[in-house]
């Protein structure tokens, strides 16, 4: 079997797994490998099918999936924020609703020299949340799943999602960025730093 072949397999099983599906945990190899760019790998209609249903994972999830953590080692992600969370803490971190983007070979540059440092977690690092420093202001090239190109310039919390994300297509977690002394279980996290006890949202993928 090819590699291609291997491939349209694996997705067709994920495909046919209930969702929320199971989301690959650190310690998977598959997560610390650069992914393959993706260079029509998948029939058109199968990555399509594999796009929408990364989106449908989404609600109550988090905010940003990438093929990885699903275990198809391709650069494909999808991302989308509706910011529901409190005005207070969408102002303090910058944080706008996120329109759904379809992240297929993205990259990302920075742009300036501004970070700003909050806490974030992951869906493959279940429980687990801690400082991370992020550009904040970048701008972010990719394809959508139809294989139009776009670029489009992010900052705040957005940015943030969109680092995240194309970390996982290099093989990076975020814990590899985090201020060490920061980890905290996400139940310590919200019990004694977040005020009130009031949840911090959705996590990034």
């Amino acid at each position: 079997m090819s590699g291609g072949e291997r491939l349209v397999e694996q997705v067709h099983a994920l495909l046919a797994q209930p969702r929320p599906w199971s989301v690959v945990q650190i310690g998977d190899p598959v997560l610390r490998r650069t992914a393959e760019p993706y260079d029509g790998q998948l029939p058109d209609a199968l990555l399509r099918d594999l796009l929408d249903a990364m989106f449908r994972h989404l609600p109550g999830v988090g905010v940003g999936l990438a093929a990885p953590q699903v275990g198809i080692p391709l650069a494909l992600a999808v991302i989308e924020d509706p910011a529901e969370v409190p005005p207070e803490l969408a102002a303090e971190r910058e944080r706008p609703p996120l329109p759904p983007l379809e992240l297929v070979n993205p990259v990302v540059t920075p742009l300036g020299s501004r970070y700003h440092a909050f806490n974030e977690g992951c869906l493959s690092v279940e429980g687990l949340t801690a400082v991370v420093a992020r550009h904040a202001q970048v701008r972010l090239a990719a394809l959508d799943g139809g294989g139009r190109a776009y670029e489009l310039e992010l900052s705040g919390w957005p940015a943030r999602i969109a680092q995240h994300e194309t970390d996982h297509l290099n093989g990076v977690l975020y814990l590899d960025r985090a201020e060490p002394r920061s980890l905290s279980t996400v139940a310590n996290h919200e019990r004694f730093h977040v005020a009130g006890g009031a949840s911090s949202g959705r996590r990034p993928g």
